[in-house]
């Protein structure tokens, strides 16, 4: 399946859902099998998943559109960002979705702007933290949790979020194993 039609498997499973819990709906589509364990598809896939729950526990957004304008900006973000630019695609991919939620452009001087700055840098300090090599999975769990607090802190919408515990570790050739916070065994 090309990335393309990826894009839009998880746009119609988000349509599809009710859930208010980001994470939940994230692990669901990772779990087809169209899904890599790391790929350019999360740029799509981790926006996508928290715009869905933010709409679904009382979120101001027009949900298809706002998923179309994540797929336009999820197409202009390459694989491997993290290692080759610096900034995750997971992390991008929710700085698009406050984007869009927000309507902020590079223009903008509303707080929106600034609101963008300080979860994006925050997440990616977290991020710094921990190390690579990559993980498309780890990246998307912290990038939406932060994500969750973050639109509760900053707009009142509390979404439900679950604990992951990674799935995918086995399937992963460079998982960190106990470093990871996710790792299944960690307590």
């Amino acid at each position: 399946m090309e990335t393309e039609e990826k894009f839009v498997a998880i746009k119609n499973l988000c349509l599809a859902s009710s859930s208010k819990d980001p994470l939940e709906l994230a692990e669901e589509i990772m779990r087809k099998d169209f899904i890599s364990v790391n790929g350019p598809e999360h740029h799509m896939l981790d926006g996508a998943a928290f715009l869905t729950a933010y709409k679904n526990a009382g979120g101001q957004l027009d949900l298809p559109s706002a998923l179309d304008e994540l797929a336009k900006r999820a197409r202009l973000m390459p694989g491997a960002m993290c290692g080759y630019w610096g900034v995750c695609g997971a992390v991008a991919s929710l700085g698009a979705s406050f984007s869009i939620i927000n309507k902020i452009s590079p223009l903008s001087h509303e707080k929106g702007y600034k609101d963008n700055m300080a979860y994006t840098s925050s997440v990616l300090k977290s991020m710094s933290g921990i190390g690579g090599p990559r993980c498309c999975k780890r990246n998307a769990f912290l990038a939406i949790t932060y994500a969750v607090k973050f639109a509760q802190e900053q707009y009142g919408i509390k979404m439900d979020v679950s604990k992951p515990k990674c799935e995918f570790a086995s399937l992963n050739k460079q998982c960190l194993g106990p470093s990871c916070p996710f790792y299944p065994r960690n307590k």
